[in-house]
């Protein structure tokens, strides 16, 4: 399904979580970046317009430094000292590789414009468990990936060039957070998501894979 421009989605998203949060006045916005990486994953699917049916397994490249970057945004909603609930945007990618390419014979495979899972969920935290700073905490959560579709099976087929909402995604987190002061808290994470992703190619095709990425996460959490 194409998308009009994702920023809007995103910020309205994130605008309604945050505003019930204002309501309970217990609740911060985060943003982390760091490094992430994607293993293989099958793909299968059919470009009636270009390769005709196709099921190979891909190889990716992350590239989290280069541009568009690999980034997040989390907001969380503290109903309770140890419980939350998360609203969490993050700009995953993956490119294939050259070994797919020549495997494939693929022209163009990427989502560098990100993966884009817009998730929600429950975030659980143990205060004092590590001392009076630092706070190790663990969520869950689930929604959807919104890629941007850029994909041309053969030189002459038309090029996939679009956002979509391609499917469901689930993401895991475990970390622990520093706090510098009342505002303002520093945290290292690991994050995982699993995200099936359902393409539609110009000309009535179609790709399937399932995308699992992993990421290592520094960031920066406001607190109100």
């Amino acid at each position: 399904m194409p998308l009009i421009p994702l920023a809007p989605y995103v910020v309205g998203a994130l605008a309604v979580f945050c505003a019930g949060s204002l309501a309970a006045q217990d609740y911060s916005i985060s943003v982390y970046s760091g490094y992430q990486s994607a293993p293989h994953s099958n793909v299968t699917g059919s470009d009636p317009a270009g390769a005709g049916d196709f099921d190979f397994t891909a190889g990716w490249d992350s590239k989290p430094f280069a541009m568009p970057p690999y980034y997040g945004v989390r907001g969380t909603w503290w109903l309770s000292e140890r419980f939350g609930l998360t609203a969490d945007f993050n700009h995953t990618k993956v490119y294939a590789d050259q070994e797919t390419f020549d495997k494939s014979g693929f022209e163009v495979l990427e989502f560098t414009d990100g993966l884009n899972n817009l998730t929600f969920g429950g975030v659980w935290r143990w205060p004092a468990a590590w001392g009076d700073k630092l706070t190790p905490y663990a969520g869950l959560s689930a929604g959807l990936i919104i890629p941007h579709v850029e994909v041309q099976t053969t030189p002459t087929a038309p090029k996939t060039f679009e956002y979509q909402v391609a499917g469901p995604s689930v993401a895991w987190i475990a970390g622990a957070s520093f706090e510098m002061n009342e505002r303002w808290d520093v945290f290292g994470e690991y994050k995982g998501t699993y995200s099936q992703l359902n393409a539609d190619l110009e000309g009535g095709g179609s790709l399937r894979t399932d995308i699992v990425t992993n990421a290592i996460n520094l960031g920066v959490a406001f607190k109100f």
